[in-house]
């Protein structure tokens, strides 16, 4: 057997890089047919205002100019309906703002889509753009979450003059509310988790092709899945999703914010079943800040009882989510999901969360890296370490002594109805803290204060919640020339899922991983699929693709039986061929292929996998900071992450994603920031204002694993996508703290802890001691 050489565990180089670093990628502006129309969205320069097209002949009249759709125009598509709403306490809902094709009397952002332009050339769309007249009625803009909640008046929907989209808790009040009564000491921090754009190299795009001999639609869109943004648009556009192909070919990135519909695929397909040509629409970098969901955007207290030994006894947390003028596809469940994990890896007896989400007049909020548990661990992780500070304790040791152990598992949470199966807390964190050299801390911060320089160290463990929900169905099929074809309903945005998935298929059919093809991104040749979010590719697609190896495996011995005259059970599969066990006796697999009673469904095997519930990775990162006092520039200089991922499938495939999310993250913390003015306007709106991390300012990482297999797969596998950006903005902010506090007695600074607002702070801190 030659599957140890590039099986499950092994350190596998991505099979699909020489394709894409030789040019052979197929990304979404590279699909252009012959005859392509093109497109240019006219958007509101306002966050809130009336509006009433005056003029629009002077574009359609325009040259080359062949449609111009208003709102008025596209009165047959349905809204963009949010999927995730979220009822009251009581049971009651508010209003959903479910987002329009195209604004019709009012813009409830900047960028707001008020009319689509199709022309020969892109040229062409966008100068009938700048010909179409609009009077606008500027109207007062709500801005942040503080503004929605302020009340006087202005409100965004005149169905929700509190500007509340919901309000739901989750919990045991009263029991809280007690332990905080006898509480020998209650600690509290109050943080904002800034708003951040969710910035990919690759932007996004849309190629509608219609035909009209078969009325049908094909839609080629970078995308995490096309069978959700199929089922979505087949209803927006209120045709029968058999009508409808969505195509996704090689994807620049999608951190979640890929997911969703939005305005410009349906309304591509409108102008394509109009005018019976093709039509693009590519997004420039300016339109990604003002067209696609953004991510994070929390204000959040928490507070924490602890006994006279450092020991919790109750935390209850409120948090608030700004969900921008609409509701985008799961926007309003995402506060919510990072809320049912702020028990984190912590035996805390009793919780109480507030969660509430409100409109503003801003672009709309959604899933993002972590979707909700970086914010929650943000959240609870400054807490823990607020704790330790105000207690006295060590940020190890309070954690220490209100781990979950390890002896408990599987362990039900007091919130979120979560039952960790698998996991030693106490165990990452002593390694992680091994090899970031903790006990040697003290003496780099010596060296640190000679240079001039306030040094810190801090700690954040974590655990979160993916792969959960639907299942994927997937199928393997043994090819003519021997090799095979995995067709999987996930999307890879950059992963290497071709990889994994070679591996995976591997263990059953010893066969190179250049030989495991894969295809995915195709409803007409994949049956069902639900994408890529929520970690869930190799938790769930990996599964499914295993059960299809054996599946297949199982059919080539029985094909293979009667060719070598030996019974199934004296046969194996190795090198790409079935052999007696034994001998050299063997039959290969181009040979299985070719044989005329090998019908298609001898050669393809099936897998499916649902899971029964989430899968549950944790671990430690720990960040060392310096700051210069003289300019408030804080550098990251030390990071080591030591993580549970249950079984490792890729070690250089895991490191990568744990090295991005961690990357993310420390941009989130120090760099990233999404700023609107008081009436609406997006001041960071390119990357002349909008800061993302470089190479330099993020460090080399240690990163190891201690795993514990999951018991929610048959594989053990847990859920890593995510991670990295769960753990690191905790980790780097307490790190921050540390520095801070133990150099002039600054505790409390927000992200992005940029220079300007680092040297406020120590400038605020000296002058209150002199």
């Amino acid at each position: 057997m030659t599957v140890t050489k590039f099986g499950i565990g092994q350190p596998l180089r991505r099979v699909e890089d020489r394709r894409l670093l030789t040019g052979e990628g197929n990304y979404g502006d590279d699909h252009a047919p012959e005859g392509c129309l093109h497109a240019a969205v006219l958007r509101s320069p306002h966050a809130h205002a009336r509006l009433r097209i005056t003029d629009v002949e002077a574009a359609r009249a325009m040259p080359g100019v062949r449609l111009v759709l208003t709102a008025a125009d596209v009165a047959n598509l349905g809204a963009i309906k949010c999927q995730a709403p979220l009822p009251n306490d009581d049971g009651s809902q508010n209003h959903l703002a479910h987002i329009p094709v195209l604004a019709k009397d009012v813009a409830k952002h900047v960028g707001d889509g008020i009319a689509f332009v199709v022309a020969d050339t892109l040229a062409q769309a966008r100068d009938a753009v700048e010909a179409i007249a609009i009077a606008y009625e500027v109207l007062p803009a709500v801005v942040g979450i503080r503004g929605a909640l302020a009340g006087g008046g202005s409100a965004v929907w005149d169905e929700a003059r509190d500007n509340v989209a919901y309000d739901a808790s989750m919990g045991d009040k009263a029991a809280v509310d007690a332990a905080f009564a006898a509480a020998a000491r209650v600690v509290r921090v109050e943080v904002e988790n800034q708003r951040v754009v969710t910035n990919y190299m690759e932007t996004r795009s849309v190629v509608a092709e219609y035909d009209g001999a078969t009325e049908s639609l094909t839609l080629t869109i970078p995308s995490q899945g096309v069978h959700g943004l199929r089922d979505t648009l087949a209803g927006v556009l209120g045709v029968a999703k058999e009508k409808l192909r969505v195509v996704t070919g090689d994807v620049g990135g999608g951190f979640g914010t890929k997911t969703f519909t939005y305005r410009e695929y349906p309304l591509a397909a409108e102008a394509a079943r109009r005018l019976g040509r093709p039509v693009k629409w590519v997004s420039e970098r300016g339109e990604h800040f003002v067209a696609d969901s953004q991510g994070r955007d929390n204000l959040s207290v928490g507070e924490v009882a602890l006994d006279a030994d450092g020991r919790f006894l109750a935390m209850r947390f409120d948090v608030v989510g700004d969900l921008g003028a609409y509701l985008s596809q799961f926007g309003p469940y995402i506060p919510y999901l990072g809320a049912t994990m702020l028990t984190g890896v912590y035996r805390t007896p009793a919780l109480h969360v507030r969660v509430r989400g409100v409109y503003t007049n801003t672009i709309p909020v959604d899933a993002y890296r972590g979707a909700g548990r970086p914010e929650a661990a943000y959240l609870l992780e400054r807490l823990v370490d607020r704790a330790a500070r105000e207690t006295g304790l060590g940020p190890d040791e309070i954690r220490r002594r209100n781990f979950i152990p390890a002896s408990a598992m599987p362990y039900t949470t007091p919130i979120g109805d979560r039952t960790y199966d698998t996991g030693d807390f106490e165990a990452h964190m002593r390694r992680a803290m091994e090899a970031s050299d903790w006990a040697g801390f003290e003496e780099r911060r010596a060296e640190s204060r000679r240079a001039g320089l306030l040094r810190g160290i801090g700690l954040a463990t974590y655990i979160e919640c993916t792969a959960w929900g639907e299942g994927e169905d997937v199928s393997i099929t043994l090819d003519k020339d021997g090799g095979a074809t995995v067709y999987v309903g996930t999307q890879s945005n950059g992963q290497g899922h071709a990889t994994a998935y070679a591996q995976i298929a591997a263990e059953q059919l010893d066969l190179p991983p250049e030989r495991i093809r894969m295809v995915q991104g195709d409803t007409a040749r994949v049956a069902t699929g639900h994408g890529t979010g929520g970690s869930r590719s190799i938790p769930i697609g990996g599964i499914s693709v295993d059960a299809a190896s054996k599946n297949l495996a199982g059919k080539l011995k029985d094909l293979a039986a009667d060719e070598l005259e030996a019974g199934v059970g004296d046969l194996e599969i190795a090198e790409g061929a079935v052999r007696v066990a034994g001998t050299d006796r063997a039959v290969d697999f181009a040979t299985l292929a070719a044989l005329p009673r090998a019908t298609g469904a001898m050669l393809t095997g099936q897998g499916d996998f649902v899971p029964p519930s989430a899968t549950y990775p944790n671990g430690t990162h720990v960040a060392e900071v310096e700051v210069d006092p003289e300019t408030g520039v804080a550098s990251v200089v030390r990071y080591s992450v030591c993580d549970d991922f249950g079984t490792t499938v890729n070690p250089l495939l895991l490191a990568g994603q744990v090295h991005g999310g961690v990357a993310q993250g420390i941009g989130q913390a120090l760099h990233e920031r999404t700023v609107y003015d008081a009436e609406g306007q997006l001041l960071t709106a390119s990357f002349m204002d909008y800061a993302l991390p470089r190479a330099a300012d993020v460090p080399f990482f240690h990163f190891e694993t201690k795993n514990v297999p999951s018991t929610t797969n048959p594989m053990g596998i847990k859920g890593a996508g995510e991670a990295g950006s769960i753990g690191s903005c905790p980790a780097v902010m307490n790190a921050l703290v540390d520095a801070l506090d133990r150099g002039a007695g600054v505790r409390d600074i927000d992200m992005p802890a940029t220079p300007a607002s680092i040297f406020a702070a120590l400038r605020t801190s000296r002058a209150a001691a002199a």
